[in-house]
């Protein structure tokens, strides 16, 4: 086995996977997985730039993740950065300070790349179900972006578009300073209306449609499959290959945009930098069900994250 460490930055939040790989086998054994909100996308939809408190907290977590790699003996470490990075002016900034904390550079991955990482580590356990038909249709709904990938064994079709939570929270919802609490009819209208246009754009590309199977990722996705199981508190092993219907996902994702800020917050399983952001993850989410007519979602706690670690195992191996 190899001993790896991923690090996935995207806009909303930064996560570390140490673990074992063998690409032998098929074998991927946690060491150690966390996750933490920085918010490294904070207003670049509307400066272009990233902040300095941003980077900061950014740069915080990558001091703690340095010292869990080299407690657990990393062979190799990889870096992939996300949206935010791709959109700033002054990712340089950011890159300097990641290279000087864990020693390696950021890859500033495309869209497509960010796609085929995410596709790799949803369904590499998945291939082998009966119960589920193929091609199975990723859908990673992050912070900044929204990723799609068609695909049965392989990656058929890929799209990245930019429509994220927080973007589209801070597009729509964010009035002087403040998120609308709750948000308006107009305002829901205004970010469902985005949506829509960028999953015409998806389509332009990739043939959503087509797919037989729904896997839906990210903490967006997570979040409503724990509201739907009315977890006690967040339960990794409750959601992993949990499936939501999407009658559920319709009334959890209205409850959430009429819910006011205490009200969500309240949610026992929901993590407190989500708070703001899941009502326009959630109906990301649902649009997407209803365009293709999906009927339910198969939700994977495994992602982009672990499809980092599969690149560096096969890269060994």
């Amino acid at each position: 086995m190899t001993r790896v460490a991923a690090v996935d930055c995207g806009t909303n939040s930064i996560r570390l996977l140490v673990a074992d790989a063998d690409p032998r086998t098929g074998e991927l054994v946690d060491l150690d997985r966390r996750m933490t909100i920085v918010r490294l996308g904070q207003d670049v939809d509307r400066t272009g730039r990233l902040a300095p408190e941003a980077l900061e907290r950014t740069f915080a977590a990558c001091r703690a993740y340095a010292e869990a790699i080299k407690e657990h003996g990393a062979q190799r470490l990889r870096f992939v950065a996300t949206s935010a990075s791709r959109d700033a002016e002054n990712r340089d900034e950011f890159v300097r300070g990641v290279l000087d904390v864990l020693g390696v550079e950021p890859e500033v991955v495309t869209g497509d790349q960010e796609a085929e990482f995410s596709f790799t580590g949803a369904t590499k356990e998945l291939t082998g179900r009966a119960d589920l038909r193929r091609p199975f249709l990723v859908v990673d709904i992050g912070g900044g972006s929204t990723e799609f990938v068609v695909g049965d064994d392989r990656v058929g079709g890929a799209r990245s578009v930019d429509v994220g939570c927080v973007r589209m929270t801070e597009r729509h919802l964010v009035r002087d300073g403040a998120v609308a609490d709750p948000p308006t009819e107009r305002q829901i209208a205004a970010m469902r209306a985005d949506i829509e246009a960028a999953l015409d754009r998806a389509e332009e590309t990739v043939p959503l449609r087509e797919a037989r199977t729904l896997v839906g990722l990210a903490g967006s996705v997570t979040t409503v499959s724990a509201i739907a199981q009315d977890l006690p508190a967040y339960d990794s092993a409750a959601i992993h290959h949990s499936r939501v219907s999407r009658e559920r996902v319709r009334e959890i994702t209205e409850w959430l945009l009429r819910a006011t800020h205490a009200e969500r917050a309240a949610v026992p399983s929901m993590h407190p930098g989500r708070v703001d952001v899941i009502g326009a993850g959630a109906l990301v989410l649902l649009s997407i069900m209803e365009r293709i007519d999906a009927k339910e979602v198969v939700v994977s706690e495994h992602d982009i994250l672990d499809g980092i670690a599969w690149s560096l195992a096969i890269d060994e191996g």
